[in-house]
């Protein structure tokens, strides 16, 4: 069992883009939107995984992640997903100290969306700021990827 610890804030300016040292395309749905366990099916480029989240407790939830033949992760979203898809492209920003931020312009119905991420190794992590990051959202389910293919 892996357990993720992060931090999500909105985004207010478009400075990480300059900043991004890798950008991708994403495509995911959620078999399960529960928030006791959410399933996520996920393609990027020629990967695919299924991932299983806990609930969170503030920043911090249990996440299990396993690769997945692509053609299984087309057909599951085809299939099972319908409206509880997302499409969004992933920015990659270095944070320092080994860290990284994932910020994400979402596409389609939310678009104007952009929620950045930073994944820490510990909830007590300091990590700095960048200008382009502006009020947390950690916690709000508003926010949750799963939330936002729910409605």
């Amino acid at each position: 069992m892996a357990l993720e610890i992060e931090r999500k804030f909105l985004v207010c300016d478009t400075t990480f883009e300059a900043l991004a040292y890798d950008r991708m395309e994403l495509a995911q749905g959620y078999l399960s939107t529960d928030p006791d366990a959410t399933v996520r099916v996920r393609i990027c480029g020629d990967k695919a995984w299924m991932t299983v989240k806990s609930r969170n407790v503030g920043a911090v939830r249990n996440e299990w992640e396993y690769p997945i033949p692509v053609e299984d992760a087309r057909r599951m979203l085809e299939a099972c997903c319908g409206r509880r898809r997302l499409e969004k492209t992933r920015y990659l920003v270095d944070a320092g100290d080994g860290l990284k931020w994932e910020v994400d312009v979402f596409h389609g119905r939310h678009s104007g969306l952009t929620v950045a991420e930073i994944e820490l190794p510990d909830p007590q992590t300091p990590f700095a700021l960048p200008s382009f990051i502006g009020r947390e959202v950690t916690g709000d389910p508003q926010y949750y990827n799963s939330a936002l293919c729910s409605d």
